[in-house]
Parts: C-alpha cells; sequence; structure tokens
C-alpha cells in the first residue's frame, strides 16, 4: 500500500502560556498543503524500515513511522512490514513532515491489516507519537489549540489561491524554536482574524517565532521580504521551523526564482 505523507502550514501561531507537563499552550490554524512524502507498507518476513531522498536524522530504529508500527503492535497482533519512507519534505522547516509520516504510517496500517480503529481512536494513537500528528489523521484545516494536538472546526478555504514555500537549507530544532520564544496572553483574537479578508491579515496574523528567529537568522525576514515582492499577499514562516510561505492571488502563474541552490522551493495550489 502506497500513500503520500503531506506537509501543513501554520497561518498564525501564537504561544500564550506553559504547562504544567512541560510543553507549552499555543493556538494557530493548521492548514494542509501538497508537498509530499511517499510512503509505502507490504507485508514481510521481518520488520524492516528504509529510507530515501532526502537525509533522516538518527537511527532509522528511532524513526516516527516504526514508532507507529510499534505503537499499534502494543493492541494489535500485526504481522511484519516492510516500511519504505522517499523522505521529500525539509526536515526542521516546521511543515509536520514527520508528523505526518507517523499519522500516515498509522492510517494504512490500519487498512492493510483491516484493523477498524474508528478516527477519533487513530487521533489518539497519533497524539502519543507528537503533539501535532493528530492533525494529519482527518488532513483538513482546523484551529489547533493546547499542545497543537486539540482541534476545534474552523470554516478557511484557500483552495483558490496559490502559495509559494522555500525552505532556506536552515534546521530549526522544536527544542532552540521554543527557547527563543516568551509565552505571553495574546493582544487580540486569532480565530476572528482569521475570519477577516486575506488582504487584512499582513500585520496582524503572526508567528510568534518569528521576532526572536528572524534576529537569530537574517534569512528569513529576506524570504519573507522577496515573497511580499514577488506578489505575494500574505507570508509567514510555519511553524517553529525555518520554511516561509507566501500566499498568492488565484491568478498568479510566475515561477519563482530562489538565487541560493540549496534553497528548496514548492509552489501548487492551496
Amino acid at each position: 500500500m502506497i500513500a503520500f505523507p503531506n506537509a501543513k502550514i501554520n497561518i498564525g501561531l501564537r504561544v500564550t502560556g506553559l504547562r504544567p507537563d512541560g510543553f507549552r499552550n499555543l493556538e494557530s490554524c493548521f492548514y494542509p498543503v501538497n508537498w509530499c512524502d511517499a510512503l509505502e507498507i507490504i507485508p514481510a518476513t521481518n520488520l524492516a524500515f528504509t529510507s530515501s531522498g532526502l537525509t533522516i536524522p538518527g537511527k532509522a530504529s528511532t524513526n516516527l513511522c516504526l514508532k507507529a508500527y510499534h505503537l499499534l503492535q502494543q493492541d494489535f497482533n500485526l504481522k511484519p512490514v516492510r516500511i519504505h519512507l522517499h523522505k521529500n519534505i525539509p526536515i526542521g522547516a516546521g511543515m509536520g513532515g514527520g508528523s505526518s509520516d507517523a499519522a500516515f504510517t498509522l492510517k494504512l496500517l490500519n487498512n492493510l491489516f483491516n484493523l477498524e480503529i474508528s478516527v477519533p481512536d487513530l487521533e489518539n494513537y497519533a497524539r502519543q507519537l507528537g503533539s501535532d500528528c493528530a492533525f494529519f489523521i482527518q488532513n483538513k484545516p482546523v484551529f489547533a489549540i493546547e499542545k497543537g494536538d486539540v482541534f476545534e472546526p474552523l470554516k478557511l478555504d484557500l483552495s483558490n489561491y496559490k502559495i509559494v514555500v522555500i525552505y532556506p537549507d536552515l534546521h530549526i530544532t522544536t527544542a532552540e524554536a521554543y527557547r527563543e520564544v516568551v509565552p505571553q496572553a495574546p493582544a487580540d483574537n486569532l480565530r476572528e482574524l482569521l475570519q477577516q479578508p486575506l488582504p487584512t491579515w499582513k500585520n496582524r496574523v503572526d508567528n510568534d517565532f518569528e521576532k526572536a528567529l528572524f534576529l537569530k537568522y537574517p534569512v528569513l525576514p529576506e524570504l519573507k521580504e522577496y515573497l511580499y515582492q514577488s506578489g505575494a499577499i500574505y507570508t509567514s514562516m510555519t511553524g517553529s521551523g525555518s520554511a516561509v510561505f507566501g500566499i498568492f492571488s488565484p491568478d498568479f502563474t510566475q515561477t519563482l526564482l530562489v538565487p541560493h541552490t540549496t534553497y528548496a522551493v514548492w509552489q501548487g495550489a492551496l
């Protein structure tokens, strides 16, 4: 069985407070985008995990896809499988690529072995693998709160718009990003701002990680300005990583050329 785990962007991200469990509370819109990995799971004699494409840091035995398999193995008598992941979504970009791979592994195993796990139960399994893993089970726009693993419905349809995402070959870990941000109560209501027309989002729908990380990594504000100069209606850093995206009008047809050959660029429809 084959699936194509997709990335997500954060449209607005507020870090609102500390939690007793050591995590931070946040609020953000999670929105799926079609920058994808490729994931294949087939029955096998012995459990195995292989990967291709972008180099994945760490040992293969600690990959989230294998962790997803072992998580279900605790409750179901799963037969061995061979998992192959072709990694295409940049790592440390704030786009949830690893979380998506884990969530899609759960969904593929559920289908492959006819486990009949419900969507809410799949989300609960996914929450054990990472804070934003559960989003990729239903994979639709939501307003995320708490650790980013509790979702509220959000009416936001950007399907007529185009998007350009630039990853500047800069891996920012979640731990590094959170060290740089100070939780604070938001001054305005992000959910209400997201219901306003897209052109009003500039300078209002913001990402709390930008303030410190833009000072530390000047390439990030440079990319944001480049996207605005190229005609973007709204741009932002996504998540706690280093990818910067721009949302463009439906009639945008230009192919953006970034002068640095090590940068990864993806553009398409939202």
